[in-house]
């Protein structure tokens, strides 16, 4: 019998986004060049994962099938370009533009779910997912430039939401049959490796930076990693791709209150409406029924993925 998640999965997303919300505008505050700043956040993270993987979990990895690691590896190399490109664009947009962009990775979670799990959605999914992502636009509405440097941040963003959907797809499959600290450890070890040989390769030097610099790295390690990425992977044994997904359109709400208070970036007022459009599109996908062959497939989603191999 399976056995009911230790805390609601939904409540643990909830928290996660809160986390997330926190990364564009620590990004923002550090002098650190884009890479560098993915890396140490992943490092920092990998790190302090060390212990209890040490500790606890050093025989899982003896286990762990070669199919399944060379997912998380995959899985690895996709966030470390999904925070390459999203980090980067921070330099050329706003937070708001940015975190909007990159939050509409929900188009893409529709399209991969559907070709390699099966899963289907209902009129009020697509009804729900179709508010949030129109909310997001409206948020950035006044931001989107169609010249410039804007434009290649917006790019950048976008580029930065595929990749985060394909390591997303990835865990979703592996995630049924690791650990949480095992996958995560591996991934984020990928991770920090790719984003290091990344930055070495384009001449940026590991230090020295401002002790700042180094304190944001640290929070970003914590907040939005262990306290945001996780949850999200370890939700993932307990829900689809497209929930997490959907949930994290709420992210550009908390980005854009913390940019007010923090960078001075003003919150107009088509952002506050598309707030509230976004949660309420988020409530409707989140409520939606699920149909038996969905339930199927998340409960066996090598079952999906086999059909397309």
């Amino acid at each position: 019998m399976k056995k009911d998640p230790i805390i609601n999965p939904y409540l643990a997303i909830c928290i996660g986004v809160l986390s997330v919300s926190t990364s564009a505008v620590l990004v923002k505050l550090s002098s650190a060049p884009a890479p560098i700043i993915a890396g140490y956040r992943l490092l920092f993270t990998t790190l302090l994962m060390t212990p209890f993987i040490l500790i606890y979990f050093r025989r899982d990895f003896i286990k762990i099938e070669r199919r399944d690691l060379v997912f998380c590896l995959f899985a690895g190399v996709f966030l470390a370009f999904h925070f390459i490109l999203w980090f980067e664009s921070l330099n050329y947009t706003s937070v708001a533009s940015s975190v909007v962009l990159v939050a509409l990775q929900p188009i893409f979670a529709f399209i991969g779910t559907y070709i390699f799990f099966s899963e289907k959605l209902t009129l009020k999914a697509i009804l729900g997912g179709s508010l949030a992502i129109g909310g997001s636009i409206l948020i950035s509405w006044g931001d989107f430039q169609i010249s410039g440097m804007a434009l290649f941040g917006d790019l950048l963003a976008l580029l930065g939401a595929i990749a985060v959907t394909v390591y997303y797809l990835f865990g979703q499959n592996v995630r049924k049959r690791l650990h949480l600290m095992t996958y995560t450890f591996i991934v984020y070890g990928m991770a920090t490796c790719t984003l290091l040989i990344y930055s070495l390769s384009l001449g940026y030097k590991l230090g020295p930076y401002p002790g700042q610099d180094w304190v944001y790295f640290i929070l970003l390690a914590l907040f939005p990693t262990l306290l945001g990425h996780t949850i999200f992977n370890w939700a993932l044994k307990h829900v689809s791709t497209t929930v997490i997904s959907m949930s994290i359109l709420g992210e550009p709400i908390g980005a854009s209150i913390l940019a007010y208070f923090l960078l001075d970036e003003f919150i107009r007022a088509e952002q506050l409406v598309g707030g509230l459009i976004i949660l309420i599109g988020i409530y409707l996908f989140l409520k939606r029924p699920r149909n038996k062959q969905s339930q199927q497939v998340i409960a066996n989603p090598a079952k999906g993925l086999h059909h397309h191999e």
